[in-house]
């Protein structure tokens, strides 16, 4: 299966920007979707932001809305998060995961490091 490989993450202060990169090693079209999850430390690994591949169709957590935004580049292979506004509970590992069916294994990234100071 294709690997993916996260980048863009680190330290910003409450306010600021940063914009996640996830870079696929084959083409995304043969992907059903792509995800970003985070992981804080101490609790359950959730979902942030989903895309799907062919439609670019969009879902966010409830926490995320209107603060960040996951796209895609079939040129790239990648898929960004934007994130603005970030607070510090928006601290985490971030994942990036694709499937290639709705009901298919997820494939994960190897995360990275988003922190957020107040």
């Amino acid at each position: 299966q294709g690997q993916l490989v996260e980048s863009g993450g680190g330290l910003v202060q409450a306010g600021g920007s940063l914009r996640l990169s996830c870079a696929a090693s084959g083409s995304i079209i043969s992907f059903y979707d792509m995800a970003w999850h985070r992981q804080a430390p101490g609790k359950q690994r959730e979902l942030v932001a989903d895309i799907i591949i062919s439609g670019g169709s969009t879902d966010y957590a409830d926490s995320v809305e209107g603060r960040f935004t996951i796209s895609r580049d079939y040129a790239k292979n990648t898929v960004y998060l934007q994130m603005n506004s970030l607070k510090p509970e928006d601290t985490a590992v971030y994942y990036c995961n694709y499937r290639v069916s709705p009901w298919g294994t997820r494939y994960w990234g190897q995360g990275t490091q988003v922190t957020v100071s107040s």
